[in-house]
């Protein structure tokens, strides 16, 4: 009995470590994400999405453990529904999800190592997450999460000043333009009928180029700041 028992742990073993790895690259990400308490920080947000008009938008981020986050702006500012905070959020809810290695690959000169989430419940929003990650300085450079509301969303990361702590300086935000919602407000031309404009097929994706400037992290944020 002892030996099958072995044999079976043996066979086990190559479907069990990816696994293992996979949620020890991860754990190593959350303890970094989770020594941020809160931080705010100065966003210019520019939007090149089909046939949605929008000039650059200025706006205040502010995020605060474990999901409070807002955006305030004298201007109507785009982003997805699954924004890049989203995602801190989900890989916290450990028992939610299952991790999987995928690999290795070189993102950003970096050999990146490449993770799988998968959702535990099948009545889950997200159907399935790709991280590229940085696991010498334990930071996302790029993800790529599929929804059932809001299908793909890839977010690209470049990291400057905060990349000890794992602050982005700049993201890139590519969405699916068929299931992106255009809040409303923001001017749109889908009826657009020149030739020109007929000739040109409508793109599939939009992207949201996002600037972060003068962090303040760890100082604390009232919690009106997320109710007002």
């Amino acid at each position: 009995m002892k030996f099958a028992f072995r044999i079976l742990l043996l066979l086990l073993l190559p479907t069990l470590s990816p696994a293992q790895d996979a949620m020890q690259t991860i754990n190593e990400l959350t303890a970094k994400m989770n020594l941020i308490n809160d931080y705010s920080v100065n966003a210019v947000i520019r939007s090149d999405i089909p046939f949605i008009k929008i000039l650059p938008v200025k706006a205040t981020i502010y995020f605060k453990q474990k999901d409070k986050f807002r955006i305030k702006s004298k201007s109507i500012a785009i982003l997805p529904k699954q924004g890049f905070t989203d995602l801190s959020t989900l890989l916290n809810k450990k028992g939610s999800y299952t991790a999987v290695a995928n690999g290795s690959e070189m993102y950003s000169n970096t050999n990146a190592a490449m993770v799988i989430i998968l959702p535990v419940s099948d009545t889950s929003d997200l159907t399935m997450a790709r991280l590229w990650i940085d696991t010498e300085n334990d930071i996302i450079l790029k993800s790529q999460i599929t929804t059932r509301s809001s299908g793909t969303i890839m977010i690209e990361y470049t990291y400057g000043a905060q990349k000890q702590i794992g602050l982005p300086d700049n993201v890139v935000i590519t969405v699916d333009v068929k299931k992106f919602k255009i809040p409303k407000g923001v001017a749109t031309d889908i009826n657009r009928n020149s030739e020109t404009d007929e000739k040109k097929p409508p793109g599939k994706t939009g992207k949201v180029f996002i600037k972060f400037t003068d962090y303040v992290i760890n100082k604390g944020i009232s919690d009106d700041i997320f109710t007002k």
